[in-house]
């Protein structure tokens, strides 16, 4: 095939049918008509010699060649446009450049409060727009709609740029009249009544079941490990909420130790080391590639890994 007979926009064209299988909302995200996006198809199939989407009883679906091109048109489309981004300088003093992020609840509760302070002191006019996981899609942050997202992320496409921002133990917090505090075993904890906080990831929720260890996270698949198994009396999605629901007399939170020292003067809790071994956890920043190179994007990374070393050498954390 001779590459002159391409045009670019029919990649892009190719892009956004295989990632929405549907004419109608490939042309609503193009801002183009049903048939413009139709001729788009065809052109793409004769130029292809494959017909790329076929009809099934699921709706429309990629044919294999059409799954082979796919990341294939992915990357090159990023790096066309991380190519063609126009460089410029920053001033952080004079900007009032909002940045979109995509933060979990762990996220929001311990690394944007301080993110907003060092903000306010050396950049007073950017603002933030927090967003959570079921707000975005990977595909948001790829195409550089959020400026960044900051979780626990067990898988990433490859294209994605990641920092690792710390690394987090757990710790157990309980009502200061929980009888459990007073001999803290593994069997008194096991004993006892127990809240569960959501690791959120992208998408939005569907329950929890309290049988499906492998879903429940790292607690829960520590404990199987030793063969024992927690009683969950409340599911959450907010480490606010657990903290608060520890104050119960019968219940306890196990959450990562840099949310429970937000808490840490409250005289009627109590935060005490776990009797058996929990894996540390990571958490992690991630960016499109689009927005590597810019030269916003880059100051406010610096200031995110910053004040995350400053709350890592604190005694406190």
């Amino acid at each position: 095939m001779n590459i002159n007979k391409i045009d670019l926009n029919l990649l892009i064209y190719l892009d956004v049918l295989l990632r929405e299988c549907n004419v109608t909302r490939s042309a609503n995200k193009l801002n183009i008509t049903q048939p413009a996006m139709s001729n788009g198809l065809k052109r793409l199939r004769d130029l292809l010699g494959d017909p790329l989407l076929v009809r099934t009883s699921e709706g429309m679906k990629p044919t294999e060649k059409a799954l082979r091109l796919q990341p294939i048109v992915r990357k090159v489309l990023l790096e066309l446009e991380e190519a063609l981004q126009p460089e410029a300088d920053f001033n952080e003093r004079t900007s009032t450049r909002v940045f979109r992020i995509m933060a979990s609840d762990y996220a929001a509760s311990t690394v944007i409060p301080r993110l907003l302070t060092r903000l306010r002191e050396n950049a007073p006019g950017i603002t933030l727009d927090i967003m959570t996981p079921s707000d975005v899609t990977f595909h948001d942050v790829e195409a550089g709609k959020i400026d960044m997202a900051i979780n626990r992320f067990e898988e990433l496409p490859q294209s994605f740029h990641e920092k690792s921002v710390w690394h987090d133990t757990f710790v157990c917090m309980m009502s200061s009249e929980n009888p459990v505090a007073q001999n803290f075993t593994l069997d008194t904890y096991l004993e006892a009544q127990h809240i569960w906080v959501s690791k959120t990831g992208f998408g939005v929720g569907v329950g929890m079941d309290p049988t499906d260890v492998q879903k429940l996270g790292w607690v829960d698949e520590a404990l199987q490990q030793q063969g024992r198994k927690r009683s969950i009396r409340v599911f959450t999605r907010s480490y606010h909420t657990a903290m608060h629901l520890a104050l119960e007399q019968d219940l306890i939170a196990t959450l990562p130790r840099k949310v429970a020292m937000i808490n840490r003067k409250n005289p009627n809790l109590v935060i005490l080391e776990p009797p058996f071994t929990i894996p540390p956890i990571e958490l992690k920043m991630i960016w499109s590639p689009l927005l590597h190179h810019d030269a916003s994007h880059i100051w406010f990374r610096k200031q995110v890994i910053e004040l995350a070393n400053e709350l890592k050498s604190q005694s406190k954390f």
